[in-house]
């Protein structure tokens, strides 16, 4: 918890972020806290007196960063308005962002996995050629295309300039199906590859590190369902 006290013209800032996405890099940061009338946001320069940014490294090396403050001076003017919706819309852009992301992610952990179908021989002939494993790619790649349609709807959304609350119902929808498609590629991934998908020898392994990493960015699945259900009247 972070929280937003008043002294004079000032607001003084205590607390800790975890899992700041390139909090290590970021010259500003955006810092949501807690003041007297709700949620606020302010401008604070990632050098400032009383920062303290910890690089973290998860298991795909994303870069995120915990941001210590103590007793941070931020000017009335850092005081960014709308509070909490604004906050709120900020992150909803940001998971379709994530969601364009995961797709990519989709992409290419299935096109590796065609390649390799196609280049494993086992009894005389590759393996692609086994009907089991060319239903469960085929499975992938409908999943993945329906994804595709998903994110496409989204951006252009955002892109006509859609109501909050029809771009929130897009951001969740995205977030829970585009874990669901990254994962299910990276793990049918990993298993069409054997036992050296898991090795660093093979790219494959990185995608899942990243499936179940972005699956919690922003909101994991279950909380964007319920809020799915929610937006919509349920």
């Amino acid at each position: 918890r972070t929280t937003a006290t008043a002294a004079g013209n000032d607001w003084v800032l205590n607390g800790e972020k975890q899992f700041v996405l390139d909090g290590n890099v970021a010259s500003l940061l955006i810092v949501s806290a807690q003041g007297p009338d709700g949620l606020q946001l302010f401008v604070v320069p990632a050098d400032a007196d009383g920062v303290s940014i910890t690089r973290i490294h998860p298991v795909d090396e994303r870069n995120l960063a915990t941001v210590q403050l103590d007793d941070v001076h931020v000017p009335a003017a850092g005081r960014l308005p709308g509070g909490a919706d604004a906050l709120l819309q900020a992150l909803d852009l940001a998971t379709i962002g994530l969601a364009a992301e995961m797709l990519g992610a989709a992409d290419r952990a299935f096109a590796i996995t065609l390649d390799y179908l196609k280049e494993r021989v086992q009894f005389g002939v590759p393996i692609g050629s086994f009907q089991a494993l060319q239903h469960r790619a085929a499975r992938m790649f409908v999943q993945i295309e329906l994804a595709r349609s998903a994110v496409m709807s989204a951006a252009a959304e955002v892109d006509r300039g859609a109501e909050p609350d029809a771009i929130a119902r897009h951001a969740s929808l995205l977030k829970v199906k585009l874990s669901e498609v990254l994962n299910l590629v990276a793990c049918e991934g990993i298993q069409m590859h054997g036992g050296v998908g898991v090795t660093d020898e093979y790219d494959i392994g990185f995608y899942l590190k990243r499936a179940r990493t972005a699956e919690m960015l922003f909101g994991e699945p279950g909380w964007h369902l319920d809020r799915f259900a929610r937006l919509g009247g349920y």
